[in-house]
């Protein structure tokens, strides 16, 4: 089983589109939808819902009112100001727990327990390209990077029940713990970019991660030829990193007309924008499979 991981530095780079693209270029794959903080590769898939399971996180503080007496031992050594006394009852402020469990320790009569928070949830869908493990997390919900763990663990248990050669990760932008879950262990990393100076900027901080992680990374360059410039200064430092870049995909508002019509743009189109996504497509598979076997 191969696992390829499409990720970019920033948000906006047009990695959903890339994903949508691969997975219709992709024959036999499980899609995994990572970026669970704000997950949209459901709106080019129209997933029919197969599965759906809660996720729960961290913890909150529950005072039982009755055993309380009101003593204010577990307000006082609160650092987070989360509890207050009302009527000489402690009342915990579920917005700013934070879960740490001292006021449990303190407590005298055993009046406050931690209990497991339901803060999003993760579904297995089907799709016209195949099964899309995806998962939605609470607005403000922590505890990201667990859940794209789970949404990894679930397509790696999918494509083993189905047989699936391939499973197809799209990434969180950035590079905190989300970034983190989904580059570990894959085969290979698709980083997309775009020719600004922040995404050069934070497309050099996620392959400082994915060295770190010792995860393999090639690049594509988005829209590249809106400033050339940029472009150019982006290959340069790919070469100096022994990066490869895989492929160029020039502006096209055929990418546009795709997403309105809920469709990838392959699917959508022949014009340049597919054309260099499905070339970038042989390169990746075939340093994919490379991948696989040097491992």
């Amino acid at each position: 089983m191969k696992q390829l991981t499409v990720t970019s530095g920033k948000g906006g780079t047009g990695k959903t589109s890339v994903v949508a693209s691969l997975a219709a270029l992709t024959s036999n794959a499980v899609l995994a939808d990572c970026d669970v903080d704000a997950a949209d590769l459901h709106l080019v898939l129209s997933p029919t819902e197969r599965r759906r399971e809660p996720f729960a996180a961290g913890y909150l503080a529950v005072v039982d009112e009755k055993a309380c007496t009101g003593c204010r031992l577990c307000a006082e050594h609160c650092r987070f100001g989360a509890i207050e006394m009302s009527s000489d009852v402690a009342v915990v402020n579920p917005y700013a727990c934070e879960g740490c469990g001292v006021c449990d320790l303190v407590c005298t009569s055993d009046a406050i327990r931690l209990v497991e928070t339901e803060v999003g949830e993760w579904f297995i869908s089907d799709t016209r390209f195949g099964a899309l493990v995806h998962a939605r997390l609470r607005p403000g919900a922590e505890n990201s990077g667990k859940l794209v763990s789970v949404v990894r663990r679930e397509a790696r248990d999918e494509a083993t029940r189905s047989g699936a050669r391939t499973v197809l990760i799209d990434g969180s932008p950035g590079i905190g713990c989300p970034v983190i879950a989904s580059l570990t262990g894959a085969d290979l990393a698709l980083a997309v970019t775009e020719p600004t100076l922040s995404a050069q900027h934070d497309l050099e901080r996620v392959h400082g991660v994915a060295r770190i992680l010792r995860t393999p990374m090639v690049v594509t360059i988005n829209r590249w030829d809106i400033n050339l410039e940029v472009s150019h200064a982006i290959e340069e430092w790919c070469h100096k990193e022994g990066l490869p870049v895989v492929g160029l995909i020039p502006y096209d508002s055929a990418v546009t007309r795709a997403q309105i019509e809920g469709r990838s743009v392959v699917e959508a189109s022949d014009g340049a924008a597919a054309t260099a996504l499905r070339l970038m497509w042989t390169r990746v598979a075939d340093l994919l499979s490379r991948a696989v076997k040097e491992a």
